[in-house]
């Protein structure tokens, strides 16, 4: 279950990634392609690696239909697991498929999400409008997905719990001049159902030692999130600038913002390199304590999930991309991309109880981790 939430979060780096090229593309069907992932995350005790294929094929310039499969082999000794049980060996397998639907300047999209792994089953249907207006200048698009997913336990098999969450976006863009662009989504989503971590355990003084009991969160948790992006061509230097500001606050009390550059720099027709940063901020849940007083009572809400915590991220990284032309005459050309990221946390009031060093309890040293995420994937159009 860990290795899941992992790799959500690789996934929706390698959506960013991609976020404004898919919206330059509004009211023209994706370009057929075949696209080999292959991805790592090295950090905090959690590796997880694995291939992802995607194939998108085109008819009668009006439908488009893609396949993709994704899989994660996760080992993981992270702080969340050596405080309540041992590290494990996983491996998760996703599977979508869905279609895009071209109507002179409007696109509907359908798709459905199944994921699968030991204790965790997960299945999406997403729906997607995207309209064009004022001579293709400004773009509209709403979105909505419903998940409905089975959480289980590999320690005590008669433990399943079910969570279904509902997700609503609304985006806009608008090409400012031949050289601006701009956009900003909202995004809300409305969780109910088991919303913790079957292993996971909070910790409340017991003497002058603690004891470890289940976490107790609520069954609901609405959530909101507003961006902001704009990008810039430089033509004098064949060059772009990103710029990225986004805010999320939800009914646990938890409030974030993030702010992220990128320049992106063409060397020469075949050649783009691209650098970015990116900082990230969040205040802690209102039921979040690294050490409660006392055990918590019946319908008391307790978690200590470090997420939940006070922390603050920074994130560096590049990307090199490589287009040349394929020697086979069912390919019309074909890239091959590495990118890699740094990412540092930095948590303010979860502490690490794992360090084997005679700390009093309440008093050990603020948890900390470095990681690194890697994508080589190879890209052809058919």
């Amino acid at each position: 279950m860990l290795g899941a939430d992992v790799a959500v979060i690789k996934v929706s780096i390698f959506a960013l990634l991609c976020f404004f090229s898919s919206q330059t593309l509004a009211a023209v069907l994706p370009e057929e392609r075949v696209d080999l992932l292959y991805h790592a995350y090295d950090g905090g005790g959690v590796t997880v690696d694995g291939p992802s294929l995607l194939v998108r094929k085109n008819f009668n310039e009006k439908i488009s239909v893609y396949g993709n499969i994704y899989e994660d082999y996760v080992t993981s000794a992270s702080i969340d697991v050596l405080t309540s049980g041992s590290a494990y060996l996983e491996e998760r397998k996703e599977y979508s498929a869905g279609f895009d639907y071209l109507n002179d300047r409007t696109i509907l999209s359908l798709g459905y999400t199944q994921s699968t792994e030991s204790d965790y089953e997960a299945g999406t249907v997403s729906l997607g409008v995207s309209q064009e207006f004022f001579g293709d200048l400004t773009t509209v698009t709403m979105g909505y997905a419903q998940g409905d997913d089975t959480v289980r336990s590999n320690i005590n098999e008669n433990f399943e719990e079910a969570t279904g969450r509902k997700r609503f976006s609304l985006g806009l863009s608008q090409i400012l001049t031949r050289n601006i662009l701009i956009s900003s989504s909202f995004e809300t989503v409305f969780d109910e159902g088991f919303l913790n971590n079957p292993y996971r355990d909070i910790r409340y003084r017991d003497g002058t030692g603690f004891t470890l009991a289940p976490e107790q969160y609520p069954d609901t948790r609405n959530s909101s999130a507003f961006a902001i992006r704009g990008i810039t061509y430089i033509p004098t230097l064949d060059a772009s600038v990103r710029l990225e500001y986004r805010q999320y606050a939800d009914s646990w009390d938890i409030k974030s913002k993030n702010y992220e550059l990128r320049y992106s720099q063409n060397i020469n027709s075949a050649l783009t390199v691209e650098a970015r940063v990116r900082t990230y901020s969040q205040n802690q849940a209102s039921f979040f304590s690294d050490l409660f007083e006392s055990a918590p009572i019946e319908g008391q809400f307790a978690g200590r999930d470090k997420e939940l915590s006070q922390y603050s991220a920074n994130q560096f990284g590049f990307s090199v991309s490589y287009t040349f032309n394929s020697r086979y005459d069912f390919f019309n050309n074909s890239s091959i991309n590495f990118s890699w990221d740094r990412l540092m946390f930095d948590y303010d009031n979860f502490r690490n109880i794992e360090t084997g060093q005679p700390f009093n309890v309440g008093e050990e040293p603020f948890y900390s981790l470095e990681s690194d995420v890697i994508r080589l994937f190879f890209s052809s159009y058919l």
